[in-house]
């Protein structure tokens, strides 16, 4: 996209932010239409607008119009924010909420295996020759640079059309498919049968897991989505750093493993949060310090620290809520839209950092590399704030004793 849109490193990372925005617009709504119509007709709905994003790729790709391809991916995102908010906590209430973990990590495993298959198959059709042509690019007249371009573009149509076959089939699987009925269990009940608790806004865990999520998933879209770029600046080719991403993925689905079997049985998934807080700061500072290709190695090993963050916080975020539990899963969704703001941020300081050490006499390489590794340092607050609700965020059940 950076390529075909001829974009600056910032604006290429809205790329991913119109798809996470649209879980702050769409989550609440959402909700309602999930209490509406249940968590099977929920999952199926949303697979079925996801189909439909994939295909407004095609009037995008054919004008290559950077607008209509955030549109596109905005779509998209419509359709994963009402998926998410019925299959979350579907799964998370599905059996006892101490192995919550545990299910949440098996979705993780599926999830991040095709993520990384994904990777390679769009690598392979979309980034092959991709070095060559952005040299040919810098040589050519406006002319034929756009004809090259409009070529690039027309290459993303054929796996779109794949991509929107197999939602809709996938759509129509699960409305078929003959899911249980579940609910979560309710909350405290006070002496005369009533609720002691009449809002979302009594519950101050819920909030910590909220902000929680939200610095998460912006640390985990960094850390997948930066380092093929943080690659190249170090001077690998595209060829050899379309498959960084894929290491981050199968780290992720290493941990995921482990956690499959570790949970509850041997560690309990607060246990699991902390631990990969931990780890997540460790390894910020190692990229940090390092650079090169062990300097890359550490980005992907970051897979194993945001492995386990997303199915722990969900448990321990909604246990107890009972008949808020659905208002609670689109406010976590929401949360996701931390994908849709740490990552250009991230952006902008790379692009702020590579600018002042190039007037400092820098060559641009060097200062791409330099300003693509200093600016990681952007994810150890956020794995601070991990530990924090690890240790202490996820025990406020209420703001008050009485």
């Amino acid at each position: 996209m950076k390529t075909i849109n001829e974009l600056t490193e910032a604006q290429s990372y809205f790329v991913a932010s119109a798809s996470y925005i649209s879980f702050v617009f769409m989550a609440l709504p959402a909700s309602y239409i999930i209490n509406k119509i249940g968590y099977r007709k929920g999952m199926s709905l949303g697979l079925a607008i996801m189909a439909v994003g994939a295909l407004v790729f095609i009037p995008a790709s054919e004008s290559r119009t950077y607008w209509a391809f955030l549109a596109a991916i905005f779509i998209q995102g419509m359709g994963i924010t009402i998926l998410q908010t019925a299959a979350n906590p579907y799964v998370t209430i599905l059996g006892p909420i101490e192995s919550g973990a545990k299910r949440m990590a098996i979705m993780g495993i599926a999830n991040k295996t095709a993520g990384a298959l994904g990777s390679l198959i769009f690598g392979a059709l979309l980034l092959s020759g991709i070095d060559e042509v952005k040299e040919k690019l810098e040589t050519i007249s406006d002319a034929q640079k756009g004809q090259i371009l409009d070529e690039m573009a027309n290459s993303v149509i054929t796996p779109y059309i794949v991509m929107a076959i197999i939602l809709f089939v996938f759509a129509l699987l699960i409305r078929k498919a003959p899911l249980p009925h579940v609910e979560a269990v309710p909350i405290e009940e006070s002496m005369d049968g009533e609720s002691e608790k009449t809002s979302i806004f009594q519950f101050p865990h819920l909030w910590f897991g909220v902000m929680t999520l939200f610095v998460y998933v912006g640390a985990e879209v960094i850390a997948a989505d930066s380092i093929i770029a943080y690659g190249i600046s170090l001077g690998f080719s595209g060829e050899e750093a379309k498959f960084f991403t894929t290491f981050t993925l199968m780290a992720m689905v290493a941990t995921y493993i482990l956690g499959v079997f570790l949970i509850p049985k041997y560690i309990k998934q607060v246990t699991a949060l902390k631990a990969s807080a931990t780890l997540g700061v460790v390894l910020s500072l190692c990229i940090i310090s390092t650079t090169g290709y062990t300097s890359v190695l550490f980005v992907a090993a970051l897979g194993m620290a945001n492995a386990l963050v997303w199915p722990a916080i969900w448990p321990l975020t909604l246990e107890g809520l009972g008949k808020f539990t659905k208002t609670a899963s689109a406010l976590l969704i929401m949360a996701i839209a931390g994908g849709a703001i740490f990552p250009p941020i991230y952006g902008r300081m790379v692009d702020a950092g590579k600018h002042e050490l190039i007037n400092l006499g820098v060559s641009e390489i060097d200062a791409w590399a330099a300003a693509g590794t200093s600016s990681y340092w952007i994810l150890i607050p956020c794995y601070l704030m991990i530990l924090f609700f690890a240790l202490w965020g996820h025990k406020l059940k209420s703001w008050s004793k009485n």
